[in-house]
């Protein structure tokens, strides 16, 4: 990747040519796209292009490949894994102006959009349909984003990860080439699974344009809860019960007694500060209240207690949005701070033994670390809120990470549920994968063999 800086200023001006005012070199810009939301240093590109149709995508893309510059597309800017920071500058993609819904099939609960179309705007435009798109992520993220790193959220213990809701996708390949995997039907057995190949390949085989996607009904009913807990061990236990039991839960979280008072604060709620799952239920109102009062009773037998119900819309959507930012809650804990955000998901059977040692371990740590996540799948977060000017904080927080991961894997699970590897979970890929990982590069020179791709990412 030498001499990428002369090469990227030789196709400015063609750049300018295709697109016009749709190209900018302004150094906030640029800044401001050489960084997502995590504590990787801002690596800006040389450059960063607007298009608005797969077609100028493509002719980006070719000239980009003709020059031999490097490509990184980029969504909203809300990666946790340094997915988007140019580390070889080049050309940025920023696919923020591609927001067409094309097509939504009721019949067949699908649609056809976008990658720059934003979750929340999407489910906007289908709620008068009935249906809506459950992966929920928590962030402020557009779905080609969520492709790109094969998202989950709070939803995905009914309704799934990203890697089950894509039905096909339309992508610029290193070339300047449009393909179009997959199609409708709600399964194929024709060929290699392209589609798969691409969600969560993180723009390092291609530029992801357009997504169809599955689709679900809005529920009749949607009820919400909070309960608290004395121990963490004794809210898992409850998440492990719950799922063992196969009540059909939409969502189910955990934050400890740290995450709940940085969201008290920051989303002013006064949830009493102790460890507490955030539940909610969908069906029919019967069925709602069913497993509503049956997860009552199993949060009960296990410690459970100050049952607190969102009955009204307003008062789940508050409740919800505090979980959404909690986040940025944990970092308002320490203002001027960065957040080094874990990602480990194992088998549920291993979760709170896994959770267990995860908090032995934070009670050493020297800077705050609320743990919070997806515990109905496995999948929980820990940020660490280090200081970005005290390099010892980050050797800290990186040696707890390291320690978090190893035990995961060694349990049977990942480094990463739904963030992706990035920058910052290399290491960990390669000790996950093994000898698959040399198999992952093999496809990347297939598809992308000049490597201008989103360099540096993944491997």
């Amino acid at each position: 990747m030498d001499d990428i800086a002369p090469r990227a200023m030789k196709i400015l001006a063609q750049l300018r040519a295709l697109l016009g005012d749709r190209l900018s070199v302004n150094a906030g810009v640029l800044d401001q796209h050489g960084r997502g939301e995590s504590w990787h240093p801002t690596a800006p590109p040389h450059a960063v292009v607007f298009p608005t149709t797969t077609e100028e995508v493509a002719d980006v893309v070719k000239l980009c490949a003709a020059h031999k510059v490097p490509i990184v597309p980029f969504g909203a800017g809300t990666s946790l894994e340094g997915q988007v920071n140019a580390i070889h500058g080049g050309v940025c993609i920023d696919l923020s102006r591609m927001t067409r819904i094309v097509a939504v099939n009721t019949a067949d609960m699908d649609c056809t959009i976008e990658a720059g179309v934003m979750r929340a705007q999407l489910n906007t435009y289908l709620r008068d349909q009935g249906l809506f798109f459950p992966v929920d992520p928590g962030a402020e993220c557009t779905i080609g984003g969520m492709v790109a790193t094969r998202a989950s959220g709070t939803n995905a213990v009914r309704y799934g990860t990203m890697k089950e809701s894509v039905l096909a996708l339309t992508v610029v390949l290193p070339d300047g080439a449009i393909i179009q995997t997959g199609g409708r039907a709600r399964k194929s057995a024709a060929g290699y699974d392209l589609t798969r190949l691409m969600v969560g390949s993180e723009g390092t085989l291609g530029v992801v344009t357009e997504v169809t996607l599955r689709l679900a009904a809005i529920p009749e009913a949607t009820a919400a809860a909070t309960v608290g807990f004395n121990s963490v061990d004794d809210a898992v236990n409850t998440v492990i019960a719950v799922i063992q039991s196969a009540i059909p839960i939409a969502r189910i979280e955990l934050l400890d007694e740290l995450s709940v008072d940085a969201v008290n604060k920051y989303s002013n709620l006064s949830l009493p500060v102790r460890p507490t799952l955030f539940l909610e239920f969908h069906g029919s109102p019967t069925a709602v209240s069913e497993c509503a009062g049956a997860v009552g009773e199993i949060a009960t037998e296990h410690g459970g207690d100050g049952f607190q119900w969102a009955d009204l819309a307003e008062d789940r959507s508050k409740l919800w949005e505090a979980r959404h930012k909690a986040y940025y809650a944990g970092l308002a804990l320490r203002p001027g701070s960065k957040g080094l955000v874990t990602d480990v998901c194992v088998p549920i059977s291993r979760l709170a033994e896994c959770i267990a040692d995860t908090k032995a371990d934070l009670a050493k740590a020297s800077m705050p670390a609320p743990l919070l996540g997806h515990v109905g799948d496995g999948n929980f977060h820990v940020c660490f809120i280090i200081d970005p000017t005290k390099p010892d904080e980050l050797h800290e927080a990186e040696h707890l990470h390291d320690r978090m991961v190893e035990r995961a894997q060694a349990m049977g699970g990942t480094c990463t549920g739904e963030h992706g590897i990035g920058l910052g979970k290399i290491a960990h890929l390669k000790r996950e994968a093994g000898e698959g990982v040399a198999l992952m590069q093999r496809i990347k020179r297939a598809i992308d063999p000049q490597g201008i791709m989103n360099p540096g990412k993944m491997f």
